[in-house]
């Protein structure tokens, strides 16, 4: 072996040691993220799979799939009343994760939570966390207490909203209930901190998403994954 050949068999040979170590450091980090990413998530199982609205009930005209997404409301149309798209099961202590958007001008819409249907109609009674705007004011991440008590429990600062809200985006959502204490976070941004204290007001009920009365609008409901707690 000349004396080239041995140089550059060494070059070969550190080159050959030093490489798979970077690519192993790359992949050690990728591991690390992907572990947080889980434990994250972990303990959440999906309301809903993307396909089917199966252990979902409510009216078939104003709710459909479309992209992997419950789609309420309709653009070609007015929509005449509130409709609400339940889940089957019922839910006490919980976290409730989804992302939320919404289309059309005057789009007012909403998450339902500890939540019961009134018999004979279709609307339902209880917690909401309310998406989109009312007139003017905008009311994402607001809790409104929804044919009960008929009036805004809780709401974050009008700054905070216009600066967090992606509008014609999708925006994260996440409902924490824990006994009377009910936090709501939009885009990770926590929008109400509310302890209930008026008695017999239920602990537990359905989920449901919504699309309120008003101009021809849609909200979309995507990633709904829930954590009984």
């Amino acid at each position: 072996m000349t004396t080239n050949d041995r140089s550059l068999w060494f070059v070969l040979a550190l080159t050959s040691v030093a490489y798979p170590s970077f690519v192993s450091g790359q992949e050690s980090n990728a591991v690390e993220k992907s572990k947080v990413s889980q434990e994250k998530e972990e303990g959440f199982l999906p309301l809903f799979d993307g396909k089917l609205l199966t252990n979902w009930e409510g009216n078939a005209y104003w709710f459909r799939v479309e992209e992997r997404a419950i789609v309420a409301g309709r653009l070609d149309e007015k929509i005449p009343m509130n409709y609400f798209l339940c889940t089957t099961r019922k839910y006490g202590d919980f976290e409730l994760r989804l992302q939320v958007k919404t289309i059309g001008e005057g789009v007012n819409a909403g998450i339902q939570f500890r939540t019961r249907r009134i018999p004979g109609s279709e609307e339902v009674s209880g917690y909401q966390a309310d998406v989109g705007g009312v007139g003017q004011e905008m009311v994402w991440g607001a809790l409104y207490d929804e044919s009960r008590r008929r009036k805004m429990l809780a709401k974050p600062e009008a700054e905070l909203i216009e600066r967090i809200v992606k509008k014609d985006d999708w925006n994260d959502y996440t409902i924490r209930c824990i006994g009377k204490k009910i936090e709501i976070f939009v885009n990770n941004e926590k929008t109400v901190d509310y302890t209930e204290t008026e008695p017999g007001i239920d602990t537990d009920g359905i989920i449901a998403v919504q699309i309120h009365s008003g101009p021809p609008s849609e909200a979309w409901y995507r990633n709904l994954r829930v954590k009984p707690l």
